[in-house]
């Protein structure tokens, strides 16, 4: 899982000047991330880092320290992309309904490779369909997949963020995950022979999913060995989606961005 970097060395006694350098060095690399995956270009996630952190300078006078910088800089990046959404038309594709993305549809199992893992080819395009799904969710739902399984916040984290309650982060978090498991499911090579049928009734089943999905929330281990192929089968594909979305947390800003956003902070500071 990504780990979120702290900011112990960065407090609410410090003046703009030195704070803002301090968290762009610190956060610009994974705000750039952020912006990639929640808008749908590098010119919309150049903004959104330009944005962030123009406001931070403007408004670090009101923060008070009584939350982590990095969870104070990532609300306002998220209210920012809110923002500059609903400046642009075209809301992506709605949402599946639960029914859609059951996987007790599917035919077949994938084939999840041997002990090594997928083959690199096969890597690759589960990540670029990965980004394609990611980038087609309504942003409801995009906001907490990616803060959560890309940036690496915990659930209360992105609760606190977005001003949701931590309930609706796991609901549309779930969600999110399922249709990102589809993708892959889709994507993966798969076995030839028809998928067992459930071992258990599909209430138990949908019972061990929701409890596979916490253990994904808290990032704890889920013993396997009671649940059937079938499951195990859907659990992999689930721990699979959470891999790749973390290999997407970036933690580099471009050097060309970087120095537009000390230039722009430069210039459009308050006196």
């Amino acid at each position: 899982m990504p780990l979120m970097p702290t900011a112990h060395d960065i407090s609410a006694d410090d003046s703009a000047e030195v704070a803002i350098p301090r968290l762009l060095e610190r956060y610009g690399g994974r705000l750039f991330a952020l912006g990639s995956r929640l808008c749908h270009s590098r010119t919309d996630a150049e903004d959104l880092v330009q944005e962030t952190f123009l406001q931070a300078w403007r408004r670090w006078d009101s923060f008070e320290g009584r939350s982590d910088p990095g969870t104070w800089l990532y609300t306002i990046a998220t209210r920012a992309c809110q923002r500059m959404q609903r400046r642009r038309a075209g809301e992506p594709e709605r949402m599946a309904s639960v029914e859609q993305l059951s996987p007790f549809l599917d035919a077949h199992l994938a084939d999840l490779g041997d002990e090594d893992g997928l083959s690199r080819q096969v890597r690759s395009e589960a990540i670029e369909h990965l980004e394609q799904t990611i980038a087609s969710l309504p942003m409801e739902f995009r906001m907490p997949l990616v803060l959560k399984d890309v940036v690496g916040f915990a659930v209360n984290d992105v609760a606190a963020i977005l001003d949701i309650k931590p309930a609706t982060v796991k609901t549309r978090l779930h969600r999110a995950r399922m249709r990102l498991r589809k993708t892959l499911h889709e994507v993966l090579p798969q076995h030839p022979e028809n998928a067992p049928p459930p071992t258990y009734e599909r209430q138990v089943c949908l019972d061990l999913l929701a409890a596979k999905q916490e253990a994904l929330d808290h990032g704890v281990p889920f013993d396997s060995s009671i649940i059937c192929e079938r499951c195990q089968n859907v659990f992999a594909e689930l721990e699979l989606g959470r891999d790749l979305c973390s290999d997407l947390a970036g933690d580099r800003l471009p050097e060309d961005v970087r120095s537009r956003v000390l230039d722009r902070l430069q210039s459009g500071r308050p006196a």
